[in-house]
């Protein structure tokens, strides 16, 4: 079963109770997985998989497809540093210097791809 698309409007409206600091953990996870499926969307493919836990994750980004076990490229990070370097409000390489993303493998580096929004 492919996964569930997020309406625009949904997806909208978390990340504006996000952008107003006053999200509940669902909207948290709406918004999350809304930019997702942003990226999925600008840069389809299979060779990066993004990963925001315990939200979401989502195969980028065309290349080698990976079939099985870990990827060789992985990006991973919070809830907050996803929002923040999908919408502009944190530069990628500011949050991968501090530490906030973990990203392995030669094609991780998603910083050409960000923001999506808005």
């Amino acid at each position: 079963m492919p996964p569930r698309r997020i309406d625009t409007a949904d997806g909208r409206a978390a990340l504006a109770a996000v952008a107003n600091g006053d999200a509940a953990r669902p909207q948290i996870a709406t918004a999350v997985r809304y930019l997702l499926q942003l990226l999925d969307e600008k840069a389809p493919g299979n060779s990066v998989e993004v990963r925001v836990p315990p939200f979401g994750a989502v195969q980028v980004v065309q290349g080698p497809r990976h079939t099985r076990g870990t990827p060789p490229n992985v990006v991973e990070m919070d809830a907050a540093t996803w929002i923040a370097v999908a919408t502009g409000a944190e530069q990628w390489a500011d949050a991968v210097a501090a530490g906030r993303v973990a990203a392995s493998g030669i094609r991780a580096d998603i910083e050409a791809l960000l923001p999506l929004w808005p």
